[in-house]
């Protein structure tokens, strides 16, 4: 005759899985929070109109990407900006999942909420996005283009799109989203020196 086992009340292998995932994926978050990249000026902003007076103080004069390099140049960077603004307010080409939004994604915005900045891979499109332009040689068509989706989302008055990672988001919260990401990138680049 087999032996029966009773599975103790509080432990299941569907459990354990789990948890161990759920483990695995907050130690690779803490590690790549952890890692600073070298060309970080780990700029923050409360609002997107602060973020648009560093886009006006780089526009005034040559920027340059700080070591090591980007892989975006400033045109590419300003272009990529204006069309995750753009998007909150037409919607995004290819979300993911709902499933997704509501967990990992609610999870990382809330992350980066409490933080006051995001960390994701600079050269990381946006999913369904048209490719950027790396030929342009500056930034004379990106950047009217980046103020006037910051405008048009602060104008705004009407329901925002969902995020195609974080999900729905009220105004501040996707100020917030468009103020951090907008810090990220803009923290890659600085005024080249003399």
């Amino acid at each position: 005759m087999a032996a029966h086992t009773t599975p103790s009340p509080g432990f299941s292998r569907r459990g354990f899985l789990k948890w161990g995932a759920l483990g695995g994926v907050v130690a690779a978050g803490a590690a790549f929070w952890l890692v600073q990249p070298g060309h970080d000026r780990k700029l923050a902003f409360a609002t997107l109109a602060e973020a648009m007076r560093e886009v006006d103080r780089l526009s005034a004069a040559p920027v340059q990407p700080l070591d090591p390099a980007t892989a975006w140049n400033w045109q590419q960077t300003l272009e990529h900006c204006a069309q995750s603004i753009e998007y909150s307010l037409q919607g995004f080409p290819q979300p993911k999942s709902a499933l997704f939004q509501r967990t990992l994604g609610a999870a990382a915005f809330s992350v980066f909420a409490w933080r006051g900045r995001m960390r994701h891979d600079l050269a990381e499109p946006i999913p369904g996005a048209p490719a950027l332009d790396a030929l342009a040689p500056d930034a004379a068509t990106a950047l009217p283009r980046l103020r006037a989706a910051a405008q048009a989302f602060t104008a705004h008055a009407g329901p925002l799109k969902p995020h195609f990672a974080y999900g729905a988001l009220d105004k501040a919260q996707y100020e917030q989203a468009h103020a951090m990401h907008l810090a990220e990138h803009l923290s890659a680049f600085d005024i080249q020196k003399a």
